[in-house]
C-alpha cells in the first residue's frame, strides 16, 4: 500500500520543520567554534563515530547494498564533510552556511545529467541566479583572502549532491538503515581521511577542551541523529517540495547564531551574494501551485 502524503502541515509539524533548520544551522556554528582548536575532519570523524554507536542497534543490516553504501559513505561523508568543514574553518559559520544552499542546484543539474530528470525552465532560472550569487560573492574584498575556502565549500555541495544521486539509485532500504551504515562506514574512512590530510591529531585529542567534545555530540546526536529523524518524519508524510522550503531558514539560524556566539558581523555587503543564492534556491524549491493552493483554500 503506498503511504498516505497529508496536503495540510499540522501546527506541530511546522515546528518539527522549524526545527530542522534550526538544529543544522546552529551546527554550522558550534562546528566553526570547535575546529579552531580542532582538526575539521577529526570533528568530523568523531561526530560519525556517535552518530554509528546509536543508531548502529536501530537499523538492521541491510545486506545486499552494503557495497553501495560503503561507496556512497566515501563520497557523501568522507569526501564531501572533509572539503565542506576544511572550508568552515576559513570562513564565517553564517558565510558558509549560504554557499551550502548550493546543494540544491547542484542535485537538479546532477538529476538532470545522471538521472535524467527534466527540471523546467524554473529550476534552470533559480539555478543561474544561485551562481550569479556566487559570482557576486566572490567579489567582495573582504572574501578575497578566502575564496580557497570557498571553493572547497562549493566542491562539498557538488561532492554532496552526487552523493544524494547515488542515495536516490537504492531500493528496497529504510532512511534510517542509510543514516546508520552510511555514519557506521564514514567514521573509519574520515579518519583515514584525517590521517593523510591534518596533523597534529593526538595533541588536539588531549588537550581539547569540554567545548570540542560538548559539539562532537551535539553533531552526532543533535544535528544528525535527532535533525534526520524530524527530516525523515516530514518528508514521509508530506511532499518534498512542501517541506523543503523551511531549509531555507537554515543560513538565517547560522547567521544569527555567528552573531551571538561568535562575534561574525552580519554586514549587508557581505551577505549580498548569499541573499542571491537563496533567491535562486527558493525559486528551485518553491513550488507555485502551493501558493495557488493556499490562496483557493483560503478563499473558499
Amino acid at each position: 500500500m503506498a503511504k498516505h502524503i497529508s496536503s495540510n502541515i499540522s501546527p506541530i509539524e511546522i515546528a518539527m520543520a522549524m526545527m530542522v533548520p534550526l538544529v543544522w544551522g546552529m551546527g554550522f556554528v558550534f562546528a566553526k567554534g570547535a575546529i579552531g582548536h580542532f582538526p575539521p575532519i577529526l570533528l568530523m570523524a568523531f561526530r560519525f563515530l556517535v552518530t554509528a554507536a546509536v543508531l548502529v542497534w536501530f537499523a538492521p543490516i541491510p545486506r545486499g547494498h552494503l557495497k553501495q553504501l560503503f561507496v556512497i559513505a566515501i563520497v557523501a561523508a568522507a569526501i564531501q564533510y572533509s572539503l565542506t568543514f576544511t572550508g568552515l574553518k576559513g570562513l564565517e559559520a553564517g558565510l558558509a552556511s549560504l554557499i551550502v544552499q548550493l546543494e540544491v542546484p547542484f542535485l537538479v543539474l546532477l538529476g538532470a545529467v545522471l538521472l535524467k530528470e527534466q527540471p523546467g525552465w524554473r529550476k534552470w532560472l533559480g539555478i543561474a541566479i544561485s551562481f550569479c550569487g556566487v559570482g557576486l560573492m566572490s567579489q567582495q574584498d573582504e572574501l578575497s583572502g578566502s575564496l580557497f575556502s570557498v571553493m572547497l565549500v562549493i566542491s562539498g555541495c557538488f561532492v554532496w549532491a552526487l552523493g544524494q544521486v547515488m542515495v536516490r539509485r537504492l531500493k528496497d532500504i529504510e532512511g534510517l538503515q542509510v543514516t546508520a551504515w552510511v555514519a557506521i562506514f564514514a567514521t573509519p574512512q574520515l579518519f583515514f581521511m584525517s590521517w593523510l590530510f591534518e596533523d597534529g591529531q593526538w595533541g588536539a585529542i588531549i588537550n581539547a577542551d569540554a567545548t570540542v567534545w560538548w559539539t562532537v555530540l551535539y553533531l552526532g546526536l543533535i544535528m544528525t541523529c535527532f535533525g534526520y529523524f524530524l527530516w525523515n518524519t516530514l518528508i514521509r508524510r508530506h511532499d518534498v517540495g512542501r517541506v523543503a522550503p523551511f531549509l531555507l531558514l537554515l543560513p538565517l539560524f547560522s547567521v544569527i547564531g555567528g552573531v551571538v556566539f561568535l562575534g561574525e558581523e552580519a554586514s549587508l555587503d557581505k551577505l549580498a551574494g548569499g541573499g542571491v543564492i537563496l533567491l535562486g534556491v527558493a525559486i528551485i524549491t518553491i513550488k507555485p501551485d502551493l501558493f495557488r493552493r493556499r490562496l483557493m483554500t483560503n478563499h473558499g
